[in-house]
C-alpha cells in the first residue's frame, strides 16, 4: 500500500507541484520592479528627448545644405 502510494504522488503530485512552482515564478519574473520602471520611464525620456534633437538636426541640414539625404542615407 506505501508503494502505491509513494509510486501516485511521484508520478502525479510532484510533477504538478513543480509545474505550479516555476509557472509562478515565471510570472513573477515578468513584472518590473520599482526600480526598473523608474529607469525605464527615464530611459524612454532621453529617447524622446534625442529624437527632438535629432528632428532638429535634420531640419538644420535641410535647411543648409537641400539633398544631403540622397547623398549620405545609407538605409
Amino acid at each position: 500500500m506505501s508503494e502505491v502510494l509513494l509510486i501516485l504522488i511521484v508520478v502525479v503530485v510532484l510533477p504538478i507541484w513543480i509545474i505550479a512552482h516555476y509557472t509562478t515564478k515565471n510570472r513573477a519574473l515578468k513584472t518590473l520592479t520599482p526600480e526598473e520602471e523608474t529607469l525605464l520611464a527615464e530611459l524612454w525620456e532621453s529617447a524622446q528627448k534625442m529624437e527632438e534633437r535629432i528632428d532638429v538636426l535634420e531640419k538644420i541640414l535641410d535647411a543648409e545644405n537641400p539633398g544631403w539625404r540622397e547623398r549620405h542615407d545609407p538605409i
